[in-house]
């Protein structure tokens, strides 16, 4: 577009950059398995070439799938291709964008940018697709879809298509999010819809739309960051099993049990008081703690850890029943708190896990407890032990499989990595948390995820000479508002029944349910008859790219854990592989653009390589492994 600038003279008519005449996402969402679109149109009006930029925030644990872009008459399209050993640490020099502490997968998100110079009077067209499975936190799920064209926009619309076969029932799309403030989305204020939105529902079908005009686009932000676009739902759960779906030789098993009595807890609180935490960080911490002691229950134990290069528990040597009294005297120790001295990390998680394996060995304690210890810290270890990969191995050797361990970090200087390590060695889930005034319900909102275990030692079989390269099948824990998912592929296609059995622990009893799901359905599942998802594509395999969506997230998983270089590069090889065969851009496949019916490198100076470092690379929080072959 058009700028015009004072100048001495009157008026300067100055170019900028090619104006965004079109942002439009379409999303089909099949059985929590969501496929988006992304389309953008730039139009250079000016008298010379300008450079565009387009730029896209995506889920972190997304998988780009395809990329395509026209510039004037030529097409490029973007080719999945597998990073070669050298290759990868120049693509990673060539490719990667400078360091900015906000942005980045431990924020929930990734940034995809391609930069191309569009000749004078012309257009240039991207077109993105990416592929993600939406895990239920808090009882919904939730698509959440980046609006930032930086720009106002003519045509600007959103388009999200959700087909549930179990059938749909809530649905709710809050207000526009700021990227500032991620987390649970239960922020006050939460009421209705972003202006220009449509919801439309049937009991297994619903169409979400928001296209607002420019004057609607300028009320909520004029320069063009509108947000994020959220819509939560959840569906209708049979009891039993859980919800078996098979199609094309392909099966994925959601397993989300409610009603159950929850398990009682025995909990530590392990909580960073380094003069780092002084201020905002520390008093979001207390509030947050405040509020999660008042929600423990009479059942729970707990105790409290507060450290900074020295290490002080609040209760000596055991953990304590939550009484009034109990509850009191922690709210009184938490908030007498205060920041001073360095990080010792691997002390205080040492301390933690002591003081839990001591109250498991000597108490007589309920044998279907739940026993994790909830770790928070704003940075990295300067005290002590400071090594990485020491603190790791000390903190897997203290713990001993015996409980998890959860990981929180709070404001820019945390080591998210150690912290996403520590929690998935130790099957936990990590977050990632900016220092602001929502960081309290964030932390709250957290620990409701992980507050209500329902379930411990969950075990899900098929039998094997029916069922192959199925997914995890071994969960430690099930919490209330989460979900269990598996994957795998079918033996025998021709077999009409799909026999299923489910172990775990609940606070009463050993659970063990049995069933047999009928595999010739395939009606159900298939959904070109649908309206209006006709025109997917790929869509159509949706069960199939679930498992290899959930595999290769697995793959990833193993190898962040594994300290061996061969099985390492074992790992690398498969993961490599799969995301080759199923078009995905991982850590270890990147895009090479190619111009349509050309076999050669587009010209240099048209085109800038689209950046997808990091993109994928959000692990899943599985919390789980494989079992052991052979069902019991």
């Amino acid at each position: 577009f058009w700028a015009s600038l004072p100048g001495q003279n009157g008026l300067i008519l100055t170019e900028t950059r090619p104006r965004m005449s079109e942002f439009s996402v379409k999303s089909t969402i099949i059985s929590r398995y969501a496929f988006t679109t992304v389309f953008c149109t730039m139009v250079n009006s000016g008298s010379e070439a300008r450079e565009a930029v387009f730029e896209m925030q995506i889920p972190a644990a997304a998988f780009i799938s395809n990329f395509t872009m026209s510039i004037g008459n030529k097409t490029y399209y973007g080719e999945v291709t597998g990073k070669e050993k050298k290759h990868s640490n120049d693509d990673k020099a060539k490719m990667k964008k400078p360091p900015s502490p906000v942005n980045g997968r431990e924020n929930g998100y990734e940034t995809f940018k391609a930069s191309v110079f569009i000749p004078r009077k012309m257009q240039a067209n991207f077109l993105l697709h990416y592929e993600e499975l939406l895990q239920r936190r808090l009882g919904k799920y939730e698509y959440m879809v980046s609006i930032r064209p930086q720009q106002l926009v003519g045509r600007l619309r959103v388009e999200v298509n959700i087909l549930e076969n179990s059938g749909i029932i809530s649905l709710e799309v809050p207000p526009l999010r700021n990227s500032k403030h991620k987390g649970n989305g239960k922020a006050e204020g939460d009421v209705s819809p972003p202006p220009s939105t449509v919801i439309g529902q049937t009991k297994t079908l619903a169409k979400v739309t928001f296209s607002p005009n420019v004057v609607e686009q300028t009320k909520i932000a004029r320069n063009g960051i509108l947000g994020d676009f959220i819509v939560r739902y959840d569906v209708n759960r049979e009891l039993s099993v859980g919800d078996v779906q098979i199609l094309n030789g392909y099966f994925v098993h959601y397993f989300a049990p409610m009603d159950l009595p929850p398990l009682p807890k025995n909990v530590v609180f392990v909580l960073d008081s380094s003069a780092s935490m002084v201020g905002t960080k520390l008093r979001q911490t207390k509030e947050a703690l405040f509020t999660i002691l008042q929600d423990l229950r009479p059942e729970d134990h707990f105790n409290i850890i507060g450290f900074s290069n020295r290490i002080k528990v609040w209760q000596q040597d055991r953990l304590v029943p939550v009484t009034p009294n109990n509850i009191r005297d922690a709210k009184k120790y938490i908030h007498n708190m205060s920041p001073t001295g360095g990080t010792n990390i691997n002390s205080a998680l040492q301390t933690g896990a002591k003081l839990l394996n001591d109250y498991i060995a000597q108490n007589n304690i309920d044998a279907r407890s739940v026993s994790l210890i909830i770790f928070l810290t704003d940075g990295r270890p300067t005290v002590g032990e400071t090594q990485s990969s020491k603190i790791l191995s000390n903190t897997k050797d203290a713990i001993r499989d015996k409980f998890c361990l959860f990981t929180i970090g709070i404001g820019n200087d945390v080591d998210y990595k150690l912290l996403e390590r520590m929690a998935l060695e130790n099957c936990g889930m990590v977050r990632h948390f900016q220092e602001d005034e929502d960081a309290a319900s964030h932390l709250k909102g957290f620990y409701d995820e992980i507050g209500t275990p329902l379930l411990s030692d969950i075990r899900i079989d098929y039998p094997e000479d029916n069922v192959e390269q199925v997914t995890q099948n071994f969960f430690p824990n099930y919490f209330n508002g989460s979900e269990i998912i598996i994957a795998g592929k079918l033996i025998n296609r021709t077999s009409d029944s799909l026999h299923v059995e489910v172990t775990a622990s609940n606070s009463k009893k050993y659970i063990l349910l049995k069933t047999d799901v009928a595999i010739d359905l395939p009606s159900t599942n298939d959904i070109r008859a649908v309206p209006g998802l006709e025109d997917g594509r790929a869509d159509q395999n949706y069960i199939e790219r679930a498992w290899s969506y959930l595999t290769i997230k697995e793959l990833l998983n193993s190898r962040l854990k594994s300290n061996d270089n061969q099985e390492k590069e074992y790992l690398t090889e498969k993961a490599k592989s799969m995301a080759l065969a199923y078009n995905f851009v991982t850590p270890f496949t990147y895009l090479k653009m190619r111009e349509a019916g050309i076999h050669s490198e587009p010209p240099h100076e048209e085109l800038i390589s689209p950046s997808t470092d990091g993109i994928g690379e959000k692990l899943q929080s599985l919390q789980g492994h494989k079992a052991p072959p052979g069902t019991r």
